[in-house]
């Protein structure tokens, strides 16, 4: 095959087949993953206390005998993908064993970020990204979303309630990720009486830090549907309102993976309404907004990091109308909206923490 005067080796044209295949299928991981999690495989060898053979997890499975080799080819694709290891120490047959990645996806377990992984390959999430060529050539609908269920995802989730659920749980486990360093997190807190978390959902995030903060007073601001009959303490209020239109004061403003759901013009309003939250006319106190979101093109990060951020970038434009930012363009929207410095701090994995000061 020759294409501008480049001649590809036979080997590397059956290479690139290969490239291709991996990706086309890339679904196929996916699935086989969700599947590991509907069948409960993750707790079942958790449970196990230990390597669990093939035999024993068919019968844990309470499935019948004709499906012994279709668990082990799951299983076989699962563990060359990492998320089960092969120990040789199980007496004649091999057992599975857990690895990290998912020991994440036992559900007893906190952090749990099985209900992540189940909004994720929801037919409801997936459906988009079919159309996501036929939503280019159109000019009427903002997302693939709405191209392919008629309404935007937050008028969707404020009408279906067994994905607006899902979605919700999903945003819930995620956040409990976040116990694995709020208490390094000491620094950022200091000084600070009061925190609003907006979009906070159910208010895992709050009570997150709550745990290692009790002195604060916090508020989970979100659409009234999601804060609903939500138990309130002595610390932790709801309120049910619209963050574009108004944002409770507090000495800071949280938003945990909410601006990269919106357009550059949304987060400026949002930002300039969490200016005015944090600006205390009277004592002349300035807070602080703290963004917990991801960052492109970060240069101490692994190549698979980079790879999932553009995958998320991505769904970005598919779901919604936002988008993941390089440094330069979370910059820019902080001086729009009138703030004058900023902070990085590359403490939550995927995402960083960035303070930003009035």
């Amino acid at each position: 095959m020759e294409t501008d005067n480049i001649v590809e080796t036979v080997s590397e044209l059956f290479k690139a087949q290969a490239h291709i295949y991996k990706h086309a299928f890339g679904y196929a991981n996916s699935m086989a993953l969700s599947c590991a999690i509907q069948l409960g495989i993750p707790d079942i060898i958790h449970n196990h206390k230990k390597p669990i053979t093939l035999s024993e997890l068919l019968s844990a499975l309470k499935l019948p005998s004709s499906k012994s080799i279709g668990i082990h080819r799951l299983m076989r694709l699962l563990v060359h993908s990492q998320f089960f290891a092969i120990n040789e120490n199980s007496g004649t047959e091999l057992g599975y064993a857990l690895t990290t990645p998912s020991r994440l996806l036992v559900k007893s377990e906190i952090p749990n970020l099985s209900p992540c992984v189940r909004v994720m390959v929801d037919p409801v999430a997936v459906t988009p990204w079919q159309l996501l060529g036929e939503w280019f050539h159109q000019n009427e609908e903002a997302t693939a979303f709405e191209t392919a269920h008629g309404l935007s995802m937050w008028e969707f989730c404020a009408q279906n309630p067994r994905f607006d659920k899902i979605f919700n749980d999903g945003m819930a486990s995620e956040s409990q990720m976040m116990r694995l360093v709020v208490k390094d997190c000491r620094e950022v807190f200091e000084g600070l009486n009061s925190l609003v978390d907006v979009g906070g959902g159910t208010g895992i995030i709050a009570k997150t830090i709550l745990e290692a903060f009790p002195h604060l007073k916090c508020i989970v601001l979100d659409l009234p549907h999601v804060v609903a009959n939500m138990p309130q303490s002595k610390n932790l209020s709801y309120v049910g309102g619209d963050m574009f239109q108004s944002i409770p004061n507090a000495d800071a403003i949280l938003l945990k993976h909410v601006m990269h759901d919106w357009s550059d013009e949304d987060c400026v309003k949002m930002l300039k309404r969490c200016r005015e939250a944090i600006r205390d006319k009277n004592e002349g106190r300035k807070g602080k907004v703290l963004i917990i979101d991801m960052i492109l093109n970060r240069n101490e990060e692994a190549a698979d990091m980079t790879e999932v951020k553009l995958i998320f970038d991505v769904m970005m434009m598919v779901l919604l109308t936002g988008r993941e930012r390089t440094e330069k363009e979370w910059e820019k929207l902080f001086l729009e909206a009138g703030f004058m410095t900023y902070k990085i701090s590359p403490v939550f994995g995927l995402s960083s923490l960035i303070e930003v000061f009035p």
